[in-house]
């Protein structure tokens, strides 16, 4: 019955990140970029590396070298977007959707802070975030590179992430996105 649940909460966290761009965009009548003084208001989606730097202590807690699916829909003229990531591992995924505030730092150009959930498809088994379910907070930045690419980095926290031990798990990410806005 978990499993049925945590896949439920995974298919509906992925269908709102592929979904929501659409019902936000329906308003614009045109496809072109919106010009910004600082930051962006791209939507996308990426993929690249994934890597979990810490250990939870266990024998089946080691760090290891992934990859990572990233998405952000930016939430009308508000400085929030929605975000999804995947990390995944050898052994299992970590699902997380999130909700991060942004700052235009540059043009084109956006730091971000986000807090979210990491779902871990295998309770105990190891990805780029611990080895279960908990708190996940994302620090990053993210930079537009011409009209339909961007770059992405971040650094996520999942808060308690590991089955018997108090330790917190740390992956760093990063890769290049496709802007579909």
């Amino acid at each position: 019955m978990k499993r049925l649940l945590k896949s439920f909460v995974t298919i509906s966290a992925l269908s709102s990140v592929v979904v929501a761009p659409i019902f936000l965009s329906a308003g614009h009548a045109s496809a072109l970029p919106q010009p910004t003084q600082k930051g962006t208001d791209a939507n996308y989606v990426g993929v690249g590396v994934s890597a979990g730097v810490t250990n939870g202590g266990q024998n089946s807690d080691a760090a290891g070298i992934g990859g990572n699916v990233t998405g952000r829909v930016k939430l009308g003229d508000t400085p929030l977007s929605a975000r999804g990531q995947l990390l995944w591992g050898e052994e299992t995924t970590a699902i997380i959707p999130q909700i991060s505030a942004d700052l235009g730092i540059a043009k084109g150009t956006n730091a971000f802070v986000g807090v979210g959930y990491s779902f871990v498809e295998k309770d105990g088994k190891p990805s780029p975030l611990g080895n279960k379910d908990g708190l996940a907070l994302t620090a990053g930045v993210e930079s537009e590179l011409g009209n339909s690419f961007m770059v992405y980095s971040n650094a996520t926290v999942g808060v308690d992430a590991y089955k018997n031990s108090p330790a917190s798990a740390l992956s760093i990410n990063g890769g290049l996105g496709y802007r579909f806005r």
